[in-house]
């Protein structure tokens, strides 16, 4: 790692990381119409939750107590501490330095499992990808998410590969602990685990091993997320474990309608029958309004995918197709130059990580915790709603394995010999 770090590239690329962020950034905000802070609804509302973390008030979005995790919003609030409403644009510059880092990160993590040569590609490729640059660009969670899951991918796989117990426990533990970071800034992490850990246990050995640290990993999750948990039970009177979207998120994904984008105009007639039926109730009803519409959603959901299987399951080949699309889905974004900048910018990297997945896959277990990100997104969002936007964080750790691929597959082009560690990786 000193090498990478003792590099002039490294540096330089970082700093081209930066620049192109920041520039991304003011021209963004120059598209905007006058009097649009931030384009996206999803902003204003971390905006309001990042104000009221600041100045200590309650922690609500309008009625909703259990809207969003706090993991996005806390990261803005020293912002809020020096203005009620700071420039978005300084808003933008902390998602430039975050965007900045994720390179750094995979920088690092792409020279720990294969050589510096690959580290150096890896920031690069992650320097200059166009979905990184969005996600820096606007304020969104998904850009305080990416350095949060790299670290806790490579904490797990220092886990599994630390021979000592003493080592491998702590590094368990930190693991978990990050991750919990991760999932209070975007909650549809949380499964991850349970997706790989299976896959893993399949393909790579010291299968006890992966065992303990996955055990010591979720004890600490479960402990750094309990205050979380605690305040969500006082509030909402029972066990939620992110949010009281999961509702709104299911039956914008599943039902009457759907084609596989989001479209939230149901929540308001919905909210209407739920105040409706409170009013109409002749006793009390059980949990909180947020709670009760939370299962309303939920329940119309699931009742509509019963009564429509063949629809649904249409639907998710749909979402397929969207989540693993070449250029935005979005009619808005489908000028010929957009397109080609997107597609140009995605293809390269889609292939060569997932062939990396392949000649490497014997490595360790952080190849395989860099490569099953972008298919744990792509199955969860052939349930809910999906959108190019939902493999934008998966795509960075892939840029890792991309990075290993290009300089191993360049040396056998070139008849030269891999370094070290990548011969050892493919063989």
């Amino acid at each position: 790692m000193s090498k990478l770090f003792a590099s002039r590239w490294f540096w330089g690329i970082l700093l081209v990381a930066f620049t192109l962020r920041i520039g991304a950034a003011v021209w963004w905000q120059s598209r905007l119409p006058e009097g649009d802070r931030f384009f996206f609804g999803d902003s204003v509302s971390y905006e309001m939750l990042a104000q009221q973390v600041a100045h200590g008030g309650d922690y609500r979005y309008g009625d909703s107590w259990v809207f969003r995790t706090p993991g996005y919003p806390v990261l803005l609030a020293p912002f809020y501490w020096l203005s009620d409403q700071p420039h978005p644009l300084v808003l933008r510059t902390f998602g430039a330095l975050l965007g900045t880092a994720t390179a750094a990160l995979c920088g690092m993590l792409a020279t720990r499992f294969f050589s510096v040569q690959a580290g150096l590609v890896a920031t690069l490729l992650a320097a200059l990808y166009p979905g990184g640059l969005a996600m820096s660009a606007f304020v969104l969670s998904e850009v305080a998410f990416c350095p949060w899951m790299l670290l806790q991918l490579w904490c797990w796989d220092l886990a599994y590969q630390t021979p000592a117990r003493r080592s491998r426990l702590l590094w368990s533990f930190a693991a978990g602990v990050v991750m919990a970071a991760a999932v209070l800034t975007r909650p549809s992490w949380m499964l991850f685990p349970f997706f790989a850990v299976p896959i893993c246990l399949l393909v790579l050995p010291a299968r006890l091993r992966q065992i303990e640290v996955m055990l010591v990993l979720g004890l600490s999750f479960m402990a750094a997320m309990s205050p979380w948990w605690i305040r969500n039970y006082q509030v909402a009177g029972r066990f939620v474990p992110t949010s009281l979207q999961v509702g709104a998120s299911l039956y914008d994904g599943i039902r009457p309608g759907a084609d596989g984008g989001s479209d939230m105009a149901f929540v308001e007639p919905f909210t209407q029958e739920q105040h409706d039926a409170d009013a109409a109730a002749e006793q009390l009803l059980p949990g909180t309004f947020e709670t009760r519409l939370d299962d309303r959603m939920k329940a119309a959901s699931v009742a509509w995918a019963k009564e429509h299987r063949g629809e649904v399951v249409r639907l998710a080949g749909k979402k397929l197709v969207r989540y693993w699309n070449f250029w935005p889905n979005e009619s808005s974004f489908q000028s010929v130059k957009f397109r080609l900048v997107i597609a140009v910018g995605y293809l390269p990297i889609l292939l060569l990580g997932l062939t990396g997945l392949v000649i490497f896959r014997r490595q360790t277990l952080g190849i395989w915790l860099c490569g099953l990100p972008i298919f744990y997104f792509s199955a969860l969002h052939m349930i809910f709603v999906s959108s190019i936007r939902y493999r934008q964080p998966p795509m960075i750790p892939l840029t890792v394995l991309a990075a290993g691929a290009a300089v191993w597959l360049y040396c056998q082009w070139r008849g030269g010999k891999p370094s070290a560690n990548e011969t050892a990786a493919a063989s």
